[in-house]
């Protein structure tokens, strides 16, 4: 298969997209050519990306696992992949596979690098299986108790699967905040209670924040018992977020702890890898409840546009799914 022809999405500069020819290196022993049928949008993280705005200093950590080029561009940026198997080890050949790779038609890589999707859950639903995971790691980090008063704090991507989780611990009371009052029938599926930041309920054990927002992140103390946590998911770019550390913060000794899926949850990173983690995702995606998340979809050739459309906030909704049915 060499000189394999591929095509991918790549950010030619800030605030500019374009879909490039590429030709692909022939397999080797232990490699896969995977043919892709899906990928999924990060809404806010590739919104900063085409948008320039990923800070210089944070250009190592923001790096894709197969990313090409370099911020601010050109650059392919891109992480929720799945596609079949046409040629590698015969245990994988055929099946479908999750994989961190950019928006590209089809792609090569080492079979260590993708992971079977089970049968019971569909190829489009996996493409959540990185947002999922970083959801996984979030409770992991936050570490919640049986009969818990949880609170989300931004209704997106990120929000909704912690939402998800959080929703099957036993006795747990889970209340999801966002302005966008249309999240409620995405958040009720998904077993939680949806509510306006102003009728949110105080007194909270564990407060999740994934608003992005400073006003998300200043609300977040606000619902906390004493003693209680905001666990952090935001990243922010370049922009810098103010927070209200008087009031109650420190007579109520509360925290502010940090996520991030880049590391296993210390509380799991002796017994767990990333390959662990991102199995456990897969998995909890037999339930179709998680397809709410999914609200848009659009071609391959039309991803340009629709990104420029989203760093602009033109494009409202959840998880954007990108087809390749044809091309």
């Amino acid at each position: 298969m060499a000189g394999y022809e591929a095509r991918a999405f790549w950010v030619r500069s800030p605030g500019s997209g374009e879909i490039r020819a590429e030709t692909l290196p022939e397999p080797g022993p232990g490699d896969v050519l995977v043919r892709t049928l899906y990928t999924g949008v990060s809404r806010g993280t590739e919104s900063l990306v085409f948008r320039g705005e990923v800070p210089p200093s944070q250009y190592a950590a923001m790096r894709a696992p197969h990313q090409d080029g370099e911020f601010p561009g050109p650059v392919k940026y891109g992480y929720l992949n799945v596609g079949v198997v046409e040629q590698g080890p015969d245990e994988l050949r055929n099946t479908t596979v999750f994989g961190l790779y950019p928006h590209q038609t089809a792609y090569v890589a080492r079979a260590s690098d993708v992971m079977g999707v089970p049968v019971n859950v569909p190829a489009r639903r996996a493409v959540l299986a990185g947002t999922v995971e970083t959801a996984v790691n979030a409770v992991w980090d936050a570490a919640p108790l049986v009969g818990d008063r949880i609170t989300v704090v931004g209704a997106g991507m990120v929000g909704c699967c912690i939402a998800a989780l959080a929703a099957r611990f036993p006795g747990a009371d889970v209340e999801v905040v966002d302005v966008q009052e249309e999240r409620a029938v995405v958040v009720e599926r998904l077993g939680a209670r949806f509510v306006t930041p102003a009728a949110a309920t105080a007194g909270r054990d564990l407060v999740f924040h994934a608003s992005a927002t400073a006003a998300g992140l200043n609300r977040s103390l606000e619902l906390l018992a004493r003693e209680g946590t905001v666990i952090e998911l935001s990243w922010y770019g370049d922009r810098e977020v103010s927070v209200r550390l008087g009031a109650a913060f420190h007579s109520g000794r509360l925290s502010i702890r940090s996520s991030q899926v880049g590391l296993v949850a210390p509380a799991r990173r002796s017994t767990r890898g990333y390959g662990d983690r991102l199995a456990l995702a897969l998995e909890l995606l037999h339930d179709p409840a998680y397809d709410a998340l999914i609200t848009s979809e659009s071609t391959f050739d039309r991803l340009p546009e629709v990104l420029d459309a989203m760093a602009r906030g033109d494009r409202q909704g959840l998880c954007h799914v990108v087809t390749y049915t044809g091309v």
